[in-house]
């Protein structure tokens, strides 16, 4: 008996799609707008980055940004503007920016991840690792402090208006044996941001492993991360990052806030003339493996993703709505919490924030001087990215 679908079969599956059919043609315009017409995550979060990023953009070319958002595990790319002006070349996700202060987050990982390991405590005078300390002020100052910029330590090249000088490194262990607060600062007791404590912090983890620190955050962070572009490179002649001719191909060209260009690309600025102490470049997909890491638990190694946790703590409180962690900085607002660190010279500006809580995450990079794009993350974007997480629910 040869086996089939009869007639009368198909007339029912028939009737009943046709009568669902009809239900969702009543039933949908009930539903309202957000719902019968939502648009992508892609669509939303591209019209969220535009209307945020787009106003940042140098009207003449001169400059350009690139933008990584880590949402709902997925991570999309956003890129505007010119990496170089003069040959017309479009800013991708694979370029390398000059991040500046950005670098610190990478040494408060090795640091969290020293303390993890029992090879390093908060509590250690930085004297016990770079034993040319000996001021009185200087050899109170602990790991934790430098970490967490509550050392008191300040140095002219610290804030504006910049000085002239430079150290070497003799210079420097002679500046910092010689050092007095000027107001009454004291150890853990202020915050203020330092870099040349985050100078001295290098050094600290140089002396205690053995190994430069440009060794040491690939060895830590980005070799585990798979950050393949991301490089601590010495400053060559001129001023210039000395890197691979492949990395450099891909380096931007770095333009002041009103767009002239200002160096070579690779160009690293300091007053620290001693190794190691030259600018971190990273692209926007590199640090989108970084966001992915602190936002994302079990899918890195298990130690580099407490040590990440570790770094994003709030240790000292700032202000009512602002507070500082291990690099990263803490930012109350009438949503969740962001913890983020901000970049930047007179020719490059960098961003990353996170929005725990909600795994939301941001990387904005700009080949600019001084376009402080953390304003717009904290105030706009990661604001509006958190609404439309919660209206995804």
């Amino acid at each position: 008996m040869q086996s089939g679908i009869s007639g009368v079969t198909v007339w029912r599956r028939g009737a009943i799609l046709a009568a669902a059919v009809a239900i969702l043609a009543i039933a949908l315009p009930m539903l309202g707008p957000s719902l019968r017409a939502r648009p992508s995550m892609s669509a939303e979060v591209r019209s969220i980055i535009a209307r945020d990023i787009d106003p940042m953009v140098a009207a003449n070319g001169a400059g350009g940004i690139a933008v990584a958002v880590r949402m709902n595990g997925r991570t999309l790319f956003f890129n505007y503007g010119f990496a170089d002006q003069a040959e017309k070349r479009p800013v991708t996700s694979d370029d390398l920016f000059n991040v500046g202060s950005v670098r610190k987050v990478f040494e408060a990982t090795l640091v969290a991840e020293g303390v993890q390991r029992g090879e390093i405590s908060l509590d250690d005078p930085v004297g016990k690792y770079v034993t040319a300390l000996h001021g009185d002020y200087i050899r109170r100052i602990t790991i934790g402090q430098l970490v967490t910029h509550t050392s008191g330590l300040v140095l002219p090249t610290d804030h504006p208006p910049w000085p002239a000088q430079h150290y070497s490194l003799a210079g420097f262990y002679d500046a910092l044996n010689a050092y007095a607060p000027q107001d009454g600062e004291e150890p853990g007791k202020q915050h203020i941001y330092t870099h040349a404590g985050y100078i001295l912090l290098q050094l600290a983890l140089e002396h205690r492993y053995g190994k430069p620190i440009a060794k040491l955050i690939e060895d830590g962070v980005t070799g585990p991360l798979g950050m393949k572009s991301t490089v601590v490179p010495e400053r060559g002649a001129g001023g210039r990052a000395a890197m691979s001719p492949g990395l450099m191909a891909r380096t931007v060209q770095g333009y002041s806030q009103t767009g002239e260009p200002i160096g070579l690309p690779g160009n690293q600025q300091g007053y620290f003339d001693f190794p190691g102490t030259g600018q971190m470049f990273s692209t926007a997909r590199d640090l989108s493996l970084l966001l992915a890491a602190c936002l994302d638990d079990g899918s890195v190694n298990p130690h580099v993703w407490d040590a990440l946790q570790m770094t994003q703590r709030e240790a000292f409180r700032v202000g009512p709505q602002a507070g500082q962690a291990m690099a990263w900085e803490t930012i109350g607002t009438n949503g969740p919490t962001i913890v983020d660190k901000p970049g930047g010279l007179n020719n490059a500006s960098a961003y990353i924030g996170l929005v725990p809580e909600r795994r939301i995450g941001i990387v904005i990079l700009a080949n600019r001087g001084d376009l402080h794009p953390f304003e717009t993350a904290r105030s706009m974007i990661l604001p509006a990215l958190s609404r439309m997480w919660v209206s995804s629910l």
